[in-house]
């Protein structure tokens, strides 16, 4: 059978986005020939980026199909159906978050209905719903993994091979990075850090920001700061990085997510929240330090690689899956300290020194 569409069904912003990123870069190995689209959802809030915003340039995908989010309504159904079924996919490649094996199934009918006759990595098991133990039961396997397990009948996902985390970022986006920086000295060391997120629990706070931030900058005089994030967050940015008595940059706003990859290549480390930058920077190798709230399993959603800090502090009530903490005044991420921040920076510069040096 030739096959030449294949419509890839994935949801989510950024940092889902990114974590699919090798199952994008297998599906484009197994099908090359293939036209490849996405039917996707284009989020309407500013601190969102779309699935697009991440693979347009990387010559992963040709295209996208609109996905309507709460889609509800018997119309919007049938809608749907009729625009996929005009496409005439030949396969359907299933990468949606684990919402349960009854939504599975009735996620394949659906696709069915739509004369998709060939549909793979639907999660029908538990074992592929489930994000599986490592290490004595203490971490989680990543969602990158599991979702190439879900794509197993294709071919090896090469999950630690790092050309399945390339961006495949342009000559125009690298230079646009670069062009971003111009105020800095070419010389000039910084630090990456992205400060804000649109989910509560994940939000470290402003206090403990600024004073992570002077102190930072009283210690590592001879460093920058650039800060990356969505135009919304800019002003927020702005007020925190006050605390920085170093050059600041505040670049909120001003780049594409492609773009921000450039720049956040070019930096010494990242710090900030689990969040899509963080995504970004692990994937151009550059070393994290993550602030994780316990909303996920532990290690699900850490930035892959062996490179980075991740400071998760896993309480009794781990895994709760909420935006907004409505009882234990998210203790997960306010037990986390300052101080514990600024040891895992001063570990993770110190062990790049020392690699340069030896």
């Amino acid at each position: 059978m030739t096959i030449r569409r294949v419509l890839i069904y994935r949801l989510g912003s950024l940092g889902d986005t990114m974590v699919a990123l090798p199952a994008f870069h297998l599906i484009a190995r197994s099908f090359p020939k293939a036209e490849r689209r996405v039917l996707t959802n284009f989020p309407s809030g500013s601190k969102e980026s779309p699935l697009s915003a991440v693979l347009d340039g990387a010559g992963l995908v040709h295209g996208y199909m609109a996905y309507p989010l709460k889609l509800r309504s018997p119309r919007q159904l049938n809608n749907l159906r009729r625009r996929v079924k005009q496409w005439k996919p030949d396969i359907l490649i299933y990468l949606a978050e684990p919402r349960g094996r009854v939504k599975a199934f009735r996620d394949a009918l659906f696709f069915r209905s739509c004369g998709i006759r060939t549909l793979i990595g639907v999660p029908y098991s538990r074992s592929l719903q489930e994000n599986h133990r490592l290490n004595g039961k203490r971490y989680y396997e990543p969602e990158a993994a599991r979702l190439l397990r879900c794509l197993s009948s294709l071919a090896d996902g090469r999950l630690d091979d790092l050309q399945s985390w390339d961006l495949r970022l342009t000559m125009r986006e690298r230079a646009r990075a670069k062009q971003a920086l111009h105020s800095f000295k070419s010389d000039l060391p910084f630090i990456a850090c992205s400060i804000g997120t649109k989910v509560d629990v994940k939000d470290w706070g402003q206090k403990n920001w600024k004073i992570l931030l002077r102190q930072l900058s009283q210690k590592y005089k001879n460093y920058g700061l650039v800060l990356i994030g969505s135009e919304d967050e800019f002003g927020y940015n702005e007020e925190v990085s006050r605390s920085w008595a170093g050059p600041k940059l505040n670049l909120c706003g001003m780049l594409t997510p492609r773009e921000s990859a450039g720049v956040l290549k070019m930096a010494k480390i990242f710090v900030g929240h689990d969040s899509g930058p963080m995504h970004l920077a692990a994937s151009v190798r550059t070393p994290c330090v993550a602030i994780f709230s316990a909303r996920n399993k532990p290690r699900v959603w850490f930035p892959y690689g062996h490179d980075h800090q991740v400071i998760y502090h896993k309480t009794e009530c781990y895994g709760c899956g909420l935006e907004v903490c409505k009882r234990e005044a998210k203790k997960c991420i306010a037990s986390i300290t300052v101080k514990e921040v600024e040891e895992a920076v001063h570990t993770l510069l110190l062990s790049l020194d020392s690699s340069i040096s030896s």
